[in-house]
């Protein structure tokens, strides 16, 4: 037999083998239940004895992250982070002290699961889970971040108790395996709230499905625009005052509230790069913290996630107490690529994995943010099984011509199925269809004039293929 074909005996098997054979394992893609991955867990005796923050929510989940990622490394802790999906290789998932794991010990930890496993079936991302865990134990963290699959209760970072749990926000999407309301939804996102430890939402449309479920197992709920709120300066805040951590001056003329829904689309972008004055204030009710400065990540909705990442610091810090030095360094040095980033040059080119109407109502805001300009080229592609024509409609005024593309995977959307969304939604602008995302960035560049902008968004797979088009790495 192949060494393909017998993993559990090929310590030699590369990273790419690995990968190619997990995906031959279990039958369904997303198969959720604890039931499988819990009994190899403790075939393994992964016994972290480090705090796990568990962050949770329809998107901005990986902002979140990133953000706690960097405020923690920056205040010198250990910190190990586990994410999905990724963009351009597997290793993207699983950081240790901002490095991402070597395709050795994640192949040593995946050779490890396998010979403990037995008959147990598990998915891609349960043995990626067991993986990611296994690396940080053997690391030492002093941290661990786990970004939520799908849902939040029966999905396989949830086999690990957490010391913290964020839920972002809760909007339609997968439909298939969390139901198709809001309130179902919110009930599967709940599902990773733990009896007495601190449970935050940052979205100030807050379904009752998340306050029943705290309420009944007994978290600690704090609520955006309750327990914890950001205000945004105006102008700069003179220096002065004493917040969390003992730095930073309050002005309350030169502030106002902003708490809105993320379901909704509101209209204060962020400063974007160089424009530097402004500030924001995080309150909670341990404290506040005042003339921070922007999160790097560019989009409306970033102080919604800076100020989540703040409240589940602030429920930590009695364990893993934070500065404000780190807090503001962490703030300024996060990067997540793919999320509303504006690639340099001209024309500009803008990377969004937006791919539910959530997301997209986010990026068409960002767009309508942005200096006017003669036109907007789309490179789009998306899955099938995502909501196509509600993506289609939040952006449909923000696009002025459409190149659509097919994604090369099982469940990706041809273009002429794109073609009919689009149609449908009765879009105005030009609609052009290409072989493949590398296709249509090609044509974009070739008639885009310097001051016309293009946005490539859909999915991970449509950002991934033109971030490797163009040659940008993930950093």
């Amino acid at each position: 037999m192949s060494e393909h074909a017998t993993p559990r005996f090929a310590r030699k098997m590369n990273l790419h083998g690995w990968l190619t054979y997990l995906e031959s394992l279990h039958p369904k893609t997303i198969a959720l239940g604890l039931e499988r991955v819990a009994q190899v867990k403790q075939r393994l005796n992964l016994q972290p004895d480090f705090p796990i923050i568990v962050v949770g929510g329809t998107n901005g989940k990986g902002s979140v992250c990133a953000m706690l990622e960097s405020m923690l490394h920056a205040a010198g802790y250990r910190v190990g982070c586990y994410t999905s999906p990724h963009l351009l290789d597997y290793n993207e998932r699983v950081r240790i002290a901002k490095k991402q794991a070597s395709d050795v010990e994640l192949c040593a930890s995946f050779a490890q699961i396998e010979q403990v496993r037995g008959d147990t079936p598990l998915t891609y991302f349960e043995f990626g889970t067991l993986a990611a865990m296994q690396c940080f134990i053997a690391h030492k963290v002093e941290v661990a971040i786990l970004e939520v699959g799908l849902g939040g209760r029966l999905d396989a970072v949830n086999v690990f108790d957490n010391d913290c749990a964020v839920v972002t926000n809760v909007d339609i999407d997968h439909t298939d395996y969390l139901g198709d309301t809001r309130e179902q939804i919110a009930y599967e996102k709940a599902g990773i709230f733990r009896t007495g430890k601190v449970a935050i939402f940052a979205d100030a449309d807050m379904p009752q499905a998340i306050t029943d479920h705290a309420e009944k197992i007994g978290a600690k709920l704090l609520r955006i625009g309750k327990e914890f709120s950001f205000t945004e300066n105006l102008l700069p805040s003179p220096a002065g005052g004493r917040g969390a951590g003992g730095e930073g001056g309050i002005d309350v003329a030169h502030t106002i509230s902003i708490v809105h829904s993320l379901s909704r689309p509101f209209g204060h972008p962020l400063p974007q790069a160089g424009e530097g004055k402004k500030q924001w204030n995080h309150r909670s009710t341990v404290g506040a913290r005042n003339s921070l400065p922007y999160p790097a990540l560019r989009g409306a909705f970033q102080l919604h996630n800076a100020s989540a990442a703040l409240a589940a610091l602030d429920a930590l810090k009695g364990k893993l107490p934070v500065g404000m030095d780190a807090v503001r360094r962490g703030l300024v040095e996060v990067t997540l690529p793919g999320r509303f980033q504006v690639v340099p040059g001209k024309p500009m080119l803008i990377l969004d994995v937006a791919h539910n109407p959530h997301a997209a109502r986010s990026l068409a805001q960002n767009l309508s943010n942005l200096p006017p300009c003669p036109r907007t080229y789309a490179v789009f592609a998306m899955l099938r099984d995502k909501d196509m024509a509600g993506v289609v409609r939040a952006l449909r005024d923000q696009v002025d011509i459409w190149l659509v593309a097919g994604i090369h995977a099982p469940r990706g959307a041809t273009a002429a199925e794109l073609v009919l969304v689009l149609d449908a939604e009765g879009v105005k602008g030009a609609i052009l269809t290409f072989a493949s995302a590398t296709d249509a960035l090609q044509h974009a560049c070739n008639e885009a004039s310097e001051n016309d902008r293009i946005a490539a968004f859909g999915s991970f797979y449509t950002v991934a293929e033109v971030m490797r088009a163009r040659g940008l790495r993930y950093v």
